[in-house]
This record gives C-alpha cells, sequence and structure tokens, in this order.
C-alpha cells in the first residue's frame, strides 16, 4: 500500500508537493475561487492564475529532474473541485497583453508536463471544468471520482475560447465532432459520460480518502522495480512525438525508441527473466 506523501508548499502557496517512498510525485492545486492561497473558512476550487502556473511549471521541474520520481499525479486539495480553471476576477482585473502572455506560459507549462517521459495521471477528485479540465487533458491517464463532479469547457459563455490547449487536446481526444458540441455549447456533463468519450479512462467509486488511496495504489504499478519506467518514458515519447507527424516518421521514431530500449539493462533484465520465467526486477535503467 501507498501512503500520501507529507506536502510543501511551492514558492507562491498555491501548490503542494511531495513524492513517495516509492517515487509518486504529486501536484495538488490548492487555491480559493479568486486564486489566492487557501485560508481557513475558504472552499478549495483551485482556480489558476499565472502564480499557480509557475507553481505547477516549479512542480513539474522538480519532479521530472529527481531520478527517484517514474510517476507524477495530479489532484485537487478538497473533495468539491480538481479545478475551477482560470481565475476570472484575475481576467477580468488585467491587460489583453498580460491575458496573452498567461495563456501562452500556461500553454508552455502544459506542454512540459506532457513531453516530461513520466506517466502523468490525473486523479479528478471533483469538478474539472474550464482550464481545470485542460490540465487534466495533458495527463497520460484520467480517472474521476464517481458522483463527484462534472466536466467541461463553458469558455463560450465568457465569449472565449478554451485557450490553455482546450480546443488543440480536446478534438485529439473524441474527436472534432464531438468537440464542437462540447464547446460551442458549452455544456458540462457527468464523469459517466466523460469516460463513454474516452474523455477519462476510469470513473471509481469511495469517498475522498479512498479515492486517493486507490489513486496511489493503482499509480504504484508503474513505479520500480515493478514497471521498466525508461520504456514507459520511451512509448509516451512515441506516442506524444509520432501522432503529429506522417506514419512512415512516425515508425522511424518508434524504431530509433526501440534500438534505445534494447540496449538498456532493463531490456536485458526483462527479456532475461521471461526466458527464465522469472519476475523481472527493474531498475529504470
Amino acid at each position: 500500500m501507498t501512503t500520501w506523501p507529507e506536502m510543501e508548499p511551492m514558492p507562491n502557496n498555491l501548490v503542494n508537493y511531495g513524492v513517495t517512498d516509492n517515487g509518486i510525485a504529486v501536484i495538488e492545486l490548492c487555491s480559493d475561487s479568486a486564486g489566492e492561497p487557501l485560508t481557513e473558512g475558504k472552499t478549495p476550487v483551485n482556480t489558476y492564475t499565472h502564480s499557480m502556473m509557475r507553481d505547477i511549471d516549479e512542480a513539474v521541474l522538480r519532479a521530472r529532474f529527481d531520478d527517484d520520481v517514474t510517476v507524477i499525479m495530479m489532484t485537487g486539495h478538497g473533495e468539491k473541485f480538481f479545478s475551477a480553471g482560470a481565475s476570472i476576477s484575475m481576467l477580468d482585473s488585467v491587460t489583453p497583453g498580460f491575458k496573452y502572455f498567461f495563456c501562452l506560459h500556461a500553454n508552455e507549462t502544459l506542454s512540459r508536463l506532457e513531453q516530461t517521459p513520466k506517466l502523468v495521471i490525473a486523479a479528478l477528485n471533483g469538478h474539472a471544468v474550464g482550464g481545470g479540465l485542460e490540465i487534466a487533458m495533458a495527463a497520460d491517464i484520467r480517472i474521476g471520482r464517481k458522483d463527484s463532479g462534472q466536466v467541461g469547457l463553458p469558455e463560450v459563455s465568457l465569449g472565449v475560447l478554451a485557450g490553455t490547449g482546450g480546443t488543440a487536446r480536446l478534438s485529439r481526444l473524441v474527436g472534432k465532432a464531438k468537440a464542437m458540441e462540447i464547446m460551442v455549447t458549452g455544456r458540462k456533463f457527468s464523469y459517466e459520460e466523460a469516460k463513454e468519450m474516452s474523455l477519462v479512462h476510469d470513473v471509481w467509486a469511495g469517498s475522498l480518502d479512498e479515492f486517493r488511496q486507490d489513486i496511489m495504489d493503482y499509480a504504484g504499478q508503474f513505479t520500480l522495480p515493478y514497471a521498466a519506467s525508461k520504456a514507459i518514458g520511451n512509448i509516451k515519447r512515441s506516442v506524444q512525438s509520432g501522432m503529429e507527424i506522417p506514419l512512415e516518421y512516425h515508425l522511424a521514431l518508434e524504431r530509433e525508441l526501440q534500438s534505445d530500449l534494447f540496449q538498456s539493462g532493463d531490456a536485458k533484465k526483462g527479456i532475461a527473466a521471461y526466458v527464465n520465467r522469472e519476475v523481472p526486477e527493474f531498475e529504470g535503467n
């Protein structure tokens, strides 16, 4: 059983970060409805500002450079929201130029998360709407907590679009026609419907504590020595990069990544263990 790690706040006190003994880095969004640091009596809505995105960016980099981390898990503080998206009060108070660079940095942060060669799991503990869903879509695996909230991209009701990767990632995940319907109506829907369209991978019942424990145990299967983390990283690179290039070039990329793995210690361990009918103990090299 993997236990929840000891968490520490990132510099702007809008993200908590911790690493389990078996190498799961937990990134927990934590803010009030205005996107300010959470104080007693405030509901954790986990809306994001530029300051939170800087905290997320720093947490992603910390996990990326930590050789002991093989899995990144993102979640929201509390049981009502994964994230309600960008702080509307912040957007109402800044210049169009600031809004542009805010979206640019958010895109860069989520691309960094998406391109990090470590498995990223989004533990959707509550509502994931607007920018909250955009953050979740940059993860590799998304799991929702049953009856905990809704998902959607309602930005059209504000006269804007989902500009932190929402239009790009949603259309790639659910198809152009379905993505158009979701975004032009701005409707919100259940995790069960999200699963039907493969927007989330699974929906799990249980209290928040049970959900967290189930997620930690699920993530544990992708840690050392149970999983070949280098192979997972190369699989992720092939899928993320290869989908955007012609098939013949994707196949060439795949061959190069496979060649890299064939020279790894873990591939030697895995193949030898299979031949000898043993369980391999991977080391991540």
